[in-house]
């Protein structure tokens, strides 16, 4: 992680700035599993702690304590509707169980595949878009050079720091975010981490 820092810090003044406001890099990490995806879908549109409750619930209906493809599909829709998913996740998370269990969606091969492999892969699953791909392959898969050129907190990040008049249209943001390279998703990391940062002021 040194070698990401001292790259960004060296590469753009602006970053470097918000890295000396937010402090040390703690990317959380997740296990490349079935979980993990039904966890981004979980928290697709909600707040962070809204979502942990929900996942949290969901979990604990579970056989396992868990949330596994078994478990989703061995509770009734309604069940996984009272644990506080929307219709619509309810649906998502049981697609993705049936991907699984049919190998349709193989995490077990995700690690060898290139990043542009990993998203057609993952996209495939009903709910499953490119954003949700994108955070799979920045927090489960961790790779290092991941730009999520959908998620609204990357471009209020930009638009703030780096003085734009609108919110970035993915072409600047690839623009702006190439002297990131090879290390877009640790500074990413950063552009959320300072919007929060200004929060808690």
């Amino acid at each position: 992680m040194r070698k990401a820092i001292e790259h960004l810090k060296a590469a753009d003044p602006v970053l470097a700035g918000m890295i000396e406001t937010v402090g040390p890099c703690r990317m959380q990490y997740y296990d490349p599993s079935f979980a993990s995806l039904a966890s981004s879908i979980v928290y697709q549109q909600l707040s962070g702690r809204v979502a942990a409750a929900i996942e949290a619930r969901v979990a604990a209906a579970m056989p396992e304590g868990r949330i596994t493809p078994e478990g989703v599909m061995g509770l009734e829709p309604e069940r996984l509707r009272a644990c506080g998913l929307s219709g619509q996740k309810t649906k998502y998370l049981r697609h993705l169980a049936e991907c699984t269990l049919s190998g349709e969606v193989d995490f077990a091969c995700l690690e060898g595949l290139d990043d542009e492999a990993v998203i057609e892969h993952l996209t495939r699953v009903k709910g499953v878009g490119v954003w949700t791909a994108h955070m799979f392959l920045m927090f489960t898969l961790k790779r290092p050079d991941v730009l999520p050129v959908g998620d609204l907190g990357i471009r209020m990040a930009m638009k703030k720091h780096y003085r734009m008049r609108q919110l970035p249209k993915p072409a600047r943001m690839e623009k702006v975010a190439a002297r990131w390279r090879p290390w877009r998703s640790v500074a990413c990391w950063y552009l959320w981490r300072s919007l929060e940062a200004e929060r808690a002021e």
